[in-house]
């Protein structure tokens, strides 16, 4: 289940595409437009332009804008940085240790085969599609 962080991140990277070439788009306007606290927005926001999918420009005319072309982002990417590892178990998360029981653990395959379609399905999804 995705989180709110996650479902907000995809509403604001949406927004953006939507107003993208427009400049700077002022935080505020994004919050009015998806009806969620400018508050909370401050703290997803944060993260995305951390996570270098956004950019940022305080002051006078500042705002925020896509650092990419809608059609370059993934959705999993953005789903990813906001929520963490999109695995099922924690065996398959990226760095994740050995696990002992992976020779004869008889739901592995099943786990693998569901990994790689949430994977396959996000990432195969752009943020372009989505607008």
């Amino acid at each position: 289940m995705f989180s709110t962080r996650g479902r907000y991140a995809l509403r604001v990277m949406i927004d953006l595409a939507q107003h993208h070439g427009e400049g700077n788009i002022p935080l505020k306007d994004v919050a009015e437009r998806q009806e969620i606290s400018k508050k909370y927005l401050e703290i997803i926001i944060k993260d995305l332009v951390k996570g270098g999918l956004v950019k940022g420009i305080s002051g006078k005319g500042g705002g925020y804008s896509l650092a990419r072309k809608p059609k370059e982002y993934r959705v999993g990417e953005i789903l990813e940085l906001m929520e963490g590892s999109l695995a099922p178990v924690a065996c398959l998360e990226e760095g994740a240790k050995a696990c002992p029981r992976a020779s004869i653990c008889k739901t592995l395959p099943m786990w693998k085969e569901f990994d790689k379609k949430v994977y396959d399905f996000f990432y195969k999804k752009k943020l372009s599609e989505l607008l």
